[in-house]
């Protein structure tokens, strides 16, 4: 039965392949749906060099600085319009406690990381830092609480700590740590991968959990909390059925991690060093989150026809070896041409289901598996992941324009069919429609006729990300490989929007 479905499949895409040229048919009539910012959300995890020398050197550094916050890489973010930034894990989450990161930094005990690679940490980047961080850079913070080695009394008042206004101990103890007035956290998660490092729990024992840390997690003075489960890994949909049985509406939203690799089996490969099919295939891959996310979708219009539950992808983006000479547990990689396209790719189908996906955090925001940013010292590069992101920030709050596609396909080692075109649209407050189309074939442009769909436009401006080849990177001695271009390979002929296209390229279009 599997070969006859292949089969199938195969002759499809031969019979597509035989197309002289794309389409892409915008329905602005069936609009309804808002893409929420925080989908373009950020994840800071204690790993490696992503908090201390990505984001923080200490006020002492020599790195130029404001309150120990790298000037370079604030400014960085703030051109990147981050939405909402995860923080303080991941799996460290889970063996963090909130108390030894608050007071006097010098009275601060040091702790050993044990996830990730037995780094000894000084505690002097904690709550405060975190969330004058997010004020610095104008997102909402997201707190990953400790359900795994904490206790219920732990978390409930690390959530009095950061949002009580007055009269409380933990009030009391903030004003005395130097913050007079609360801060407005919104996202809270309740534990993270608690299948796996967070604890290895089965989901009816972590529901259970679930049900009791979040009763004694309360709203103080007119701080309402947006409470996250802890949800599954790829195709766990047990894990998702589970808690929508046994949780239920008690939670917000409920998270899902995927990953991008490379192997069949899940090895990961190298980040710079891959063939034109280790490129195929790691597309293919990166579109079989579309599948996932429908199916974890399924289940949940099961227990929520409502949609009163949201899906958070809250972990996502490419995973490879670590580069050669780096400490393993600290998972730097760089970041190529490849990893774009899977930003953008991503990108495009969480915006088809904005009715449940409510946010997503691309791990990590510097030094850490996906980067936006790699520092080294007082250096810092911005990759073409971060250009993905600043292209396509256009569609943050913007409402969605539903899209159809017909493109050529490649069929990658007999199994993964790959489109060859991928493309998402929306229309800002502003009535502006932005158009981001992805030319994912490593030879050929793509000559691609849109169908606006009655919407007006008299001109046509855009932006270009490609390169030489797709294994190519920004670094540190070369920082400017792989950056956004002008492009003007579109014009508006009769209603229609022409666009030639080039190999491997990302552009962002804008009509007015």
């Amino acid at each position: 039965m599997r070969n006859t479905l292949l089969s199938i499949a195969l002759f499809g895409a031969m019979s597509l392949s035989a197309q002289q040229k794309s389409t892409i048919s915008i329905y602005p009539d069936k609009a309804n749906q808002t893409i929420n910012k925080e989908v373009y959300g950020q994840f800071a995890e204690h790993l490696g060099t992503c908090i201390y020398g990505g984001l923080w050197v200490g006020e002492k550094s020599s790195i130029p600085n404001t309150n120990g916050y790298r000037n370079d890489v604030v400014k960085a973010l703030k051109d990147l319009k981050v939405p909402v930034l995860r923080w303080p894990g991941g799996c460290f989450a889970d063996e963090y406690h909130w108390r030894d990161g608050i007071g006097p930094k010098e009275n601060r005990p040091r702790m050993v990381n044990n996830n990730w690679g037995g780094t000894v940490e000084d505690n002097s980047f904690g709550t405060h830092e975190f969330l004058n961080l997010c004020e610095l850079l104008g997102c909402e913070p997201y707190i990953s609480g400790n359900v795994g080695s904490g206790t219920v009394e732990e978390l409930a008042k690390w959530v009095e700590y950061m949002t009580a206004e007055q009269g409380s101990p933990m009030a009391k103890l903030r004003k005395e740590n130097g913050r007079e007035k609360p801060w407005k956290v919104k996202f809270l998660g309740v534990g993270n991968e608690s299948w796996g490092c967070g604890g290895s729990m089965r989901p009816e024992y972590y529901s259970d959990l679930y049900r009791r840390y979040s009763t004694y997690c309360r709203n103080f003075d007119g701080n309402k909390l947006y409470k996250i489960a802890s949800g599954a890994s790829d195709y766990d949909y047990d894990w998702t059925e589970t808690l929508m049985k046994n949780i239920g509406q008690r939670m917000d939203g409920v998270s899902l991690h995927y990953y991008t690799v490379l192997g069949w089996d899940g090895s990961k490969g190298s980040a710079t060093k891959f063939t034109d099919e280790d490129y195929y295939w790691t597309i293919g891959k990166c579109l079989e989150i579309e599948p996932v996310i429908k199916k974890h979708i399924a289940i949940m219009d099961k227990y929520d026809p409502k949609k009163q539950v949201d899906l958070l992808v809250d972990e996502w983006g490419t995973w490879w070896d670590t580069e050669p000479g780096t400490n393993p547990g600290h998972l730097y990689q760089q970041n190529t041409l490849r990893d774009a396209f899977v930003a953008s790719l991503s990108l495009d189908v969480f915006h088809k289901y904005t009715d449940r996906i409510k946010m997503a955090n691309i791990a990590q925001v510097a030094n850490v598996l996906q980067s936006m940013i790699l520092t080294k010292d007082d250096k810092m590069v911005l990759t073409p992941t971060y250009y993905v992101f600043k292209m396509y920030n256009v569609h943050q709050d913007a409402t969605y324009l539903p899209i159809e596609i017909a493109c050529d396909k490649k069929v990658v080692r007999g199994e993964r069919i790959v489109p060859m075109i991928s493309s998402t649209a929306s229309k800002d407050k502003n009535g502006l429609v932005h158009i981001s189309i992805s030319n994912v074939s490593l030879n050929e442009s793509e000559d691609i006729q849109i169908n606006l769909g009655g919407l007006k436009a008299n001109k046509v401006k855009g932006e270009i990300l490609t390169s030489k080849n797709i294994s190519d990177y920004n670094d540190f001695d070369k920082k400017d490989v792989v950056t956004p271009k002008s492009f003007n390979g579109a014009k508006i002929v009769k209603g229609n929007l022409n666009v030639s296209l080039p190999a491997k390229s990302i552009v962002t279009l804008t009509l007015e």
